[in-house]
């Protein structure tokens, strides 16, 4: 089984993600720590990856999906895998189900969260971390005890570039832009796509999750 997560930030498919993963006993891929992975072993395609990323340039599809093909030719057949953050656009949609095949395995579920783009802004935007704790609070959903302070360590929150309001807006706009391609390709594809409401509480999500790929797919998920 191969499985693709998709949805905008903010939206909590990573840590669904990762309890699926736990659950089922999968393999998580995601393409980032692929080629850190490759550049940190000075593998081959690592070293050709380097070259890009170091003139500047985007690593090329082609080259992702040799990455992923390694990947997957490393791991037992029996074992399902879960892509998250990738892919990303059709292009890269259709060169992963053109070299799916070479190793035996093709998607199987799409698993698309989502939720409406005010409460997305509001989980990014809000959100507030302790540099000393570590710890991330959010203004709107779980702000701190006093108002910019750390619980544990009384250090100053910080609210990082990333999740500044007017980043947050260009992200959900890339995403869109990028993402509802994609979901239309997985719509009209042989693979099932189930449609999950993000704009829940965590473990609801998960229930849902559960109970489609179990109605849809056939798939069992036991305790994480």
């Amino acid at each position: 089984m191969v499985a693709i997560l998709l949805g905008p930030p903010g939206v909590g498919k990573g840590t669904q993600g990762d309890r699926l993963v736990r659950a089922l006993g999968w393999q998580k891929i995601a393409t980032g720590d692929l080629l850190r992975a490759a550049r940190r072993e000075g593998t081959e395609l690592g070293r050709k990856a380097q070259e890009y990323m170091e003139a500047g340039n985007l690593v090329p599809d082609e080259l992702i999906v040799e990455l992923v093909k390694e990947k997957l030719a490393a791991l037992s057949p029996d074992t399902g895998v879960l892509f998250d953050g990738f892919p990303r656009t059709v292009p890269q949609a259709e060169a992963l189900d053109a070299a799916l095949p070479s190793v035996d395995r093709k998607v199987g579920v799409v698993i698309l969260f989502d939720a409406p783009a005010d409460v997305l802004h509001k989980r990014i935007s809000g959100r507030r971390s302790s540099p000393d704790s570590g710890r991330v609070y959010n203004i709107y959903f779980d702000p701190p005890k006093v108002e910019g302070i750390c619980d544990e360590t009384g250090s100053a929150l910080i609210h990082r570039d990333d999740d500044q309001p007017e980043t947050v807006a260009r992200r959900l706009e890339v995403y869109r832009k990028q993402t509802q391609p994609l979901v239309e390709y997985y719509d009209e594809s042989q693979a099932t796509l189930l449609r999950i409401d993000g704009d829940q509480e965590m473990s609801e999500v998960q229930g849902d999750l559960h109970a489609a790929l179990a109605r849809e797919a056939g798939i069992e998920v036991g305790e994480a």
